[in-house]
């Protein structure tokens, strides 16, 4: 999975030898191969993206942003014109780590940094009932447009992506190599003991067929499980009784170790992975950011993925996690509660062990005669040259069973106030744009579906879902998306949504509810009803909206 450049802090993965390794329209649409659809790409035309806002005034001594943890700066992509920029490419993320990080961070008191709010990661998090596909495609595609609640004169719209459902018992065999960090670092209650938990959670959801490895590293690595039945529970759950944290972070020799597991135990049938549980602490050696990526994305060519799952507070290396992932074709997420480790490791581990399809693409052409400018709420380390949509050799996001993405496009339409949008360039010649269509924009999709359970096709397929320019009444789906991007942005400091309040998104949040078993929905109103306290205490007030 792409994710723009940027600074990655890896201190020590690498030592010991690593350098040598290298209401809404619902859409299914029909699809056509690559092979069929060779229309030259427009050329790429990107603004620059805005510079980040100041953070505000908001970490105090002891917050999160000050405790050791790191997270990584990334520039939001802000509104471009249409005439200039008629394309917008992207890479699906299906990683909702920043969510729960940002959960817990409120949770214990601490209003969060701004560069840990991700804002894709916040709205899929929300399950939103949307329906699956109907017609043999792995996913289905689900459009609506309605009014901005942030900018009134502006337009939202909301693109989601549904993949198929599987039950378990139709889940192909599993070939699970854990990593687990046991260093010192892991000893808190919220860290080892939280990841010994969750692992003993999945273990219920383990069949015969599946097969299970435990590959620890601190001062050394070592193998505590070699591959064993899922259904093996005495072994499984006496290696996890076994573990104990301590030492220093030797993590070259177990991300080593775990891959050859993997590749000895290799089932062209199966999910092939390895999942790294840590706090990200890796504290010894010398890196190589380069020999690293070069490492997992051969394993990954080699049909064993990476998963990253996030533990603990303090020195969460969260901008490391996320890298790692997005180069072994994996998830990242961050456990911070028994209650996300059931999530994770249970009610959606069909998202694991089934990927429906891999580099999934996004690529919408906005009609300069509809649209005069736009902005992607949030992918902002997920952007693609418009070149690379329709290059089969260019890796992107993953999607698995069950998984849901949503991206949201705040829309200035041809006639409201375009202050918001860049300076338009001087031009000597001018496009005439079609306006016959009456059409908003339209929305491609391009993906490789698998063959088997851990093998794709060489070729893309093409997706076409045109959106009407039709503004509705928002859907519950609508409401409640807006809602989370809202609170987003203003946690993220957005200087694209100066209209963002935490209180609007509360209102809408509330009214948004409806059905709620999980209680999710539930506890992202009180966490926003946290944050607007939060944001009241001595010192808090710089910047704040509330």
């Amino acid at each position: 999975m792409p994710r723009s450049p940027r600074p990655v802090l890896l201190t020590g993965l690498l030592a010991l030898g690593l350098a040598a390794c290298a209401p809404s329209e619902s859409v299914n649409a029909p699809a056509e191969s690559s092979a069929m659809s060779s229309e030259p790409m427009a050329d790429m035309a990107f603004s620059e993206p805005s510079p980040m806002t100041a953070p505000p005034e908001w970490a105090e001594p002891g917050d999160a942003a000050r405790d050791g943890e790191n997270y990584a700066a990334v520039g939001e992509i802000g509104f471009r014109r249409t005439q200039a920029a008629p394309l917008s490419t992207f890479s699906i993320d299906v990683d909702r780590a920043s969510y729960a990080n940002v959960r817990r961070m409120l949770t214990s008191g601490s209003l969060p940094p701004a560069d840990a709010v991700r804002v894709e990661e916040f709205v899929n998090a929300f399950e939103l009932g949307m329906p699956g596909p109907t017609d043999g495609a792995p996913f289905a595609v689900h459009t609506e447009v309605a009014a901005c609640p942030w900018a009134p004169e502006h337009r939202l719209v909301r693109v989601g992506i549904q993949g198929r459902r599987i039950e378990t018992a139709s889940l192909p065999p599993a070939n699970l190599v854990f990593l687990l960090d046991v260093s010192g670092s892991m000893m808190d209650a919220d860290k080892l003991p939280l990841l010994t938990s969750a692992f003993a959670r999945l273990q219920s959801q383990l069949r015969e067929q599946d097969r299970v490895s435990i590959v620890v590293y601190a001062g050394a690595a070592g193998v505590v499980l070699p591959p064993t039945r899922g259904t093996d529970r005495r072994a499984i759950l006496g290696a996890l009784e076994r573990l104990e944290a301590g030492g220093s972070t030797a993590g070259a020799e177990g991300i080593e170790l775990a891959y050859r597991l993997a590749r000895e135990n290799f089932d062209p049938r199966a999910a092939n992975r390895v999942l790294l549980a840590t706090d990200g602490d890796f504290n010894v050696g010398v890196t190589g950011e380069g020999a690293l990526q070069r490492l997992i994305e051969r394993e990954r060519a080699s049909g064993v993925m990476l998963s990253v799952l996030g533990f603990g507070t303090g020195n969460l290396q969260d901008g490391t996690m996320e890298s790692l992932a997005s180069w072994g074709n994996g998830a990242y997420n961050y456990i911070d509660s028994e209650r996300e480790a059931e999530r994770v490791f249970v009610n959606e581990l069909g998202g694991t062990l089934a990927t429906l399809a891999k580099d999934v693409k996004v690529q919408v052409e906005f009609n300069p005669a509809q649209v005069s400018g736009y902005r992607l709420v949030g992918y902002d380390n997920r952007a693609l040259p418009d070149e690379a949509f329709a290059d089969d050799r260019r890796d992107a996001g993953e999607l698995g069973a069950g998984h849901h993405v949503t991206a949201l496009y705040e829309i200035v339409p041809v006639g409201a106030s375009d202050a918001a949008l860049p300076a338009p360039a001087p031009r000597r010649y001018s496009a005439t744009a079609s306006s016959a269509s009456g059409e908003l924009m339209t929305v491609q999709l391009r993906y490789k579906p698998a063959t088997g359970a851990g093998t794709f096709a060489s070729e893309s397929v093409l997706m076409t879902v045109p959106v009407a320019n039709r503004t509705s009444t928002p859907s519950n789906a609508m409401a409640w998306t807006s809602a989370v991007a809202e609170a987003a942005l203003v946690l993220r400091q957005s200087a694209h949504a100066p209209g963002a309040t935490l209180g609007a998104a509360l209102s809408r949040a509330r009214a948004a509810v409806g059905p709620d078993a999980s209680g999710d929905r539930a506890e992202f109103v009180g966490l926003v009803q946290r944050a607007m306290s939060l944001g009241d205490r001595p010192g808090a007030q710089a910047q704040r909206r509330d």
